[in-house]
């Protein structure tokens, strides 16, 4: 969500800045997909694709139905490790083919071309992928005291880790046709409407004062100094949203009521353990987590939004200015490459080898800044794999909470950049751990602007957008978790109206945001 923290009183202001308050960003990269592959059409893609597809079966053909045997036959160890050492390089493989797909559409959802790149790959990578199925399958099927002694040793000792973790999802497999199905359904099931959601998203357009926005612009003036433009673009952003409902609505009903199939046939209990056991964290953990947060709301969140409504001059702040800058504030646009040096220098002064591996998302064109009509709103770390390299997805406009957004998903990249080395099996983490290294990132360039800011107003200004950020990352999580669960519970029921998902989302704000 966005947050608004001033840095015009750092003295990491660059010369650059004398520009960038009449609205220049400088020079904002784009990145260079080419480390991956060099285009669309290129003969590298095409080969790489055959190449995967033939793989994926030749490892079938290799060991589905062995698996057993190795782990119970002459050198156990040795076995299974070559087996899962050809699983694993295939995996990066695929996992190189689909990452180039998905960042050539982010790039922009709204081209014809982009969309079905993605989607023919998107299909071929799952029907090939379907022939891997049975491996980790087979694993969880071997006898645990086998499975013990084989990787007691080494070279397989050194897949425990991944071996330990694919066991976790043991008591949930289905039988092989059944996950095969699932696997083959993914495409045209949730898939299929999420890139509904995703592309229709990207095309909204917004009217704000005669001038028409996509989304992101749009939502950057929901942090602009002027509270009638942060109304007009709010307005603008309801009036828009309401004529999509009922393809929302219905977006959201196929979503859950997918969910809901899947977790019934799987033996799920409780509508969050599928996500609990994706994110390696227990039920019992999560909800003293939750419970935690939501009686400390009175005293978190109702009561910042009670004082920013004083500092606004009023009993209660309007939506529109939630995340508004404070009133008296100087607000200036920030070029890129003073976000740069401020999120460079505050990761030296943790670690200089952060700050060098940071360093190569500049250099080596591993970012996507500018915002740009069709591309993916919001922002993200993509991994990859470990054998090219993270990138780094953003909608840059020169707004503070962009520097911290730069620092965020920069926290991702390096931490994506360290795990590289554990292999494509074990270099994935869980949310967890993945939103620990983002947060950690955002929270060294704010220190380091804090500890460099004299001006006390500045000070006020920052601290108060910090509380904003936390509240955003703690408070509004915890609110969009119980949202949810209020919706998979309802949908048991029936088919939800957009009243009613309205209704549950009203109930979630009074709650976690106070009147």
């Amino acid at each position: 969500m966005p947050i608004a923290i001033d840095l015009s009183d750092s003295p990491l202001r660059h010369p650059a800045a004398l520009a960038a308050d009449a609205g220049d960003l400088g020079d904002l990269p784009e990145w260079d997909l080419s480390h991956l592959y060099p285009g669309l059409d290129s003969e590298a893609f095409k080969a790489d694709l055959a190449r995967a597809e033939a793989e994926c079966k030749a490892i079938a053909d290799a060991y589905r139905g062995r698996l057993d045997d190795l782990a119970t036959g002459p050198a156990p160890s040795q076995a299974l490790a070559e087996a899962v050492q050809r699983y694993e390089r295939v995996e990066d493989l695929l996992g190189r083919l689909m990452s180039y797909a998905g960042l050539v559409y982010s790039g922009d959802t709204t081209d014809p071309k982009r969309a079905k790149f993605y989607g023919d790959t998107q299909e071929r990578l799952t029907a090939a992928s379907s022939d891997l199925l049975f491996f980790t399958l087979e694993l969880n099927r071997i006898d645990d005291a086998a499975l013990e002694a084989a990787i007691a040793a080494e070279p397989l000792a050194r897949y425990r880790p991944w071996i330990e973790d694919i066991r976790k999802d043991k008591p949930f497999q289905l039988d092989d046709r059944l996950e095969q199905l699932f696997h083959e359904k993914s495409v045209t099931s949730r898939a299929a409407w999420n890139r509904l959601f995703d592309e229709t998203i990207a095309a909204l357009r917004f009217e704000v004062r005669g001038e028409e926005l996509t989304l992101e612009p749009t939502l950057n003036k929901l942090q602009d100094s002027d509270g009638s433009l942060r109304k007009d673009a709010a307005e603008a952003l309801a009036k828009v949203f309401a004529a999509n409902l009922r393809n929302f609505t219905l977006i959201t009903n196929t979503l859950v009521k997918d969910k809901e199939i899947s977790d019934r046939w799987r033996g799920f209990e409780d509508v969050a353990d599928s996500r609990h056991l994706a994110n390696r964290v227990e039920r019992e953990v999560v909800d003293a987590l939750v419970a935690a947060v939501r009686e400390a709301y009175p005293r978190l969140s109702h009561r910042y939004y009670k004082l920013k409504a004083r500092w606004f001059g009023r009993d209660h702040l309007n939506h529109w200015d939630r995340n508004a800058p404070l009133p008296t504030v100087e607000q200036r646009t920030i070029p890129w490459i003073e976000a740069r040096e401020t999120v460079l220098t505050a990761y030296a002064g943790f670690s200089p080898r952060m700050a060098d591996i940071a360093k190569k998302f500049f250099e080596d064109s591993w970012i996507d800044a500018p915002v740009r009509p069709g591309k993916a709103p919001g922002a993200f770390a993509h991994p990859t794999v470990p054998s090219v390299h993270p990138y780094v997805l953003l909608n840059y406009q020169g707004k503070p909470r962009d520097v911290m957004t730069l620092a965020h998903e920069l926290g991702h990249g390096v931490h994506q950049v360290l795990a590289a080395p554990n292999g494509a099996l074990m270099a994935p983490t869980p949310l967890t751990l993945a939103e620990t290294a983002s947060v950690f990132g955002e929270m060294l360039t704010f220190r380091r602007l804090l500890e460099e800011t004299t001006n006390p107003v500045q000070r006020k200004a920052m601290l108060a957008a910090k509380v904003e950020d936390m509240i955003n990352t703690v408070v509004r999580q915890i609110a969009f978790y119980s949202f949810e669960r209020k919706v998979h519970l309802e949908r048991r029921n029936g088919e939800l109206t957009a009243d009613k998902l309205c209704e549950l989302w009203m109930s979630v704000q009074d709650e976690s945001l106070g009147p």
